[in-house]
């Protein structure tokens, strides 16, 4: 193994333990210099200041589900479609035919959810 490359593990590894002590010093510092006071009042559960008042259970409608899914899946499609829009003349006319063939499996896919209705909110 080259010196050079031994190094870059090294910094690789001496990042990753200043990352972690930087993460963990400050919580055990909290944890042995912070008071401990339990009452009622701080063991009670709010929001925002405001007593919480009803079940916390609440049920949300399946449509954000949806919305969430499809939001996530044409994220990842910016992901792949990215990196190959900035080099895609340089890879040929191969190349281009997956990517068309990828966004049409895409087009598809919202065509259906479309018809289906599963975009319209009710």
């Amino acid at each position: 193994m080259e010196p050079a490359y031994a190094h870059s593990y090294l910094f690789i590894g001496l990042l990753t333990l200043v990352a972690v002590v930087l993460g963990a010093v400050p919580l055990l510092l909290s944890k042995l210099l912070a008071p401990k006071k339990p009452g009622a009042s701080k063991q009670a559960p709010y929001e925002c200041g405001v007593e919480s008042t009803g079940d916390s259970w609440v049920q949300f409608r399946v449509q954000y589900y949806i919305y969430a899914l499809l939001f996530v899946i044409f994220d990842v499609e910016i992901i792949f479609l990215y990196p190959w829009a900035l080099v895609w003349k340089e890879l040929g006319p191969v190349v281009f035919a997956e990517m068309a063939l990828f966004l049409a499996i895409l087009a598809v896919a919202l065509i259906y959810a479309w018809k289906k209705g599963v975009l319209e909110w009710e």
